[in-house]
């Protein structure tokens, strides 16, 4: 009997063959850099570029990196910054940078060191640690005070681990179907390291690719979310497709060895909101734990003093681009919460991690 993924897998190969699903093999390559950073409208975002001098210097890596983000709305008073998850980029933040940049408040999107449009480096470690401090660096550079942390997945867990080391310092963490809650087993940290290779990310065939973005990330696909498979196909064989699959090995091997976060979500002062789907079909690990998104996320309800769990049935992974007006007006209604920020001056200098934390060393 075949496994239901290999039937998902036949099935979607079957019907690139048939021509009911447009194939884009045959496109021309599009690098990262070519990657169309627009709103849903088709208005170009304002792209920009930083050096994380402090990041570099903090891990010991000799290229000091450049990360590019987006920023609308600069005058406004609080600030949203936007952390994408595992083998994405902030686009997809789509139905959430306008929207909330309309809202009056002042957006921030990352590109992560080594996804999207920012550099690439095999000598960074992708540790959450460090993915962390070069969101804070970002953040400081950009002279914001309090900022509202909104994490997907890796960046969730990047959002986490900013929170517990620096607690004082973020306004509110905003989890979307947050990484880090999730308990692994020595053995499953081993497997999921070593079943994750380059070669893994690099030869997916296009209806494997079809099967991880409409299958697994979503429950109400819809066509207008054809571009996350056409960029993801497109840009195999690009100039710096390589470095993006190796960042992806060193982020899963930094996302499994998670056990810094969850024995310290008690640490986290900010006000938190975890918004997740019922559906999510990539946690728990289907190929480890299974089970439902829910006991996952209730763990970190649990652990977070004062937070709020939010779950919308119907809805997958990637729950702001499946759900996304129901997304948006939980996160609103989450934010109207909150207290205002007060005037203050950009910061010159970052603090040095609390003393009382033992930060977990950066991954091997």
């Amino acid at each position: 009997m075949k496994t239901p993924r290999a039937a998902t897998a036949l099935l979607l190969s079957a019907t690139l063959a048939s021509g009911c699903v447009r194939s884009y093999k045959s496109e021309p390559t599009l690098p990262f850099q070519e990657f169309p950073y627009t709103s849903t409208q088709g208005q170009a975002w304002p792209l920009k570029r930083v050096a994380l001098p402090k990041t570099a210097e903090a891990y010991q890596v000799a290229t000091v990196p450049e990360v590019a983000y987006v920023e609308l709305n600069p005058e406004g008073k609080q600030t949203l910054v936007f952390i994408h998850g595992l083998g994405s980029y902030l686009k997809f933040w789509r139905y959430q940078l306008d929207a909330f940049a309309a809202q009056g408040y002042r957006v921030v999107a990352v590109d992560l060191p080594g996804y999207g449009k920012s550099d690439k480096l095999a000598t960074f470690p992708y540790s959450m640690e460090a993915m962390a401090d070069a969101v804070r660096e970002l953040v400081t550079l950009l002279g914001v005070e309090k900022p509202v942390l909104v994490g997907h997945s890796m960046g969730g867990m990047t959002a986490l681990s900013y929170a517990i080391r620096y607690p004082e310092e973020p306004g509110a963490l905003v989890l979307t179907a947050p990484a880090g809650f999730e308990k692994f087993s020595w053995k499953e940290k081993a497997w999921l390291t070593r079943a994750f290779s380059t070669t893994l990310v690099k030869s997916a065939p296009e209806y494997g690719i079809w099967g991880s973005v409409a299958q697994s990330n979503f429950s109400r696909w819809r066509p207008e979310l054809e571009w996350l498979v056409e960029e993801r196909v497109r840009v195999v064989g690009s100039q710096d497709f390589d470095s993006y699959a190796y960042a992806n090995v060193r982020t899963v091997k930094g996302l499994a060895h998670n056990d810094f976060v969850r024995e310290n979500l008690g640490r986290i002062q900010a006000p938190t909101i975890i918004v997740f789907g019922e559906d999510d079909r990539l946690i728990p690990n289907p190929f480890m734990h299974g089970g439902r998104a829910r006991e996952v996320m209730e763990y970190g309800h649990a652990g977070i003093r004062g937070s709020e769990l939010v779950g919308f049935e119907r809805c997958g992974h990637s729950v702001q681009l499946d759900c996304p007006e129901e997304y948006n007006a939980a996160v609103s209604t989450f934010l109207r919460k909150l207290p205002a920020p007060a005037d203050s001056a950009p910061k010159q200098e970052q603090e040095a991690p609390p003393a009382a934390v033992e930060s977990p060393p950066p991954a091997p």
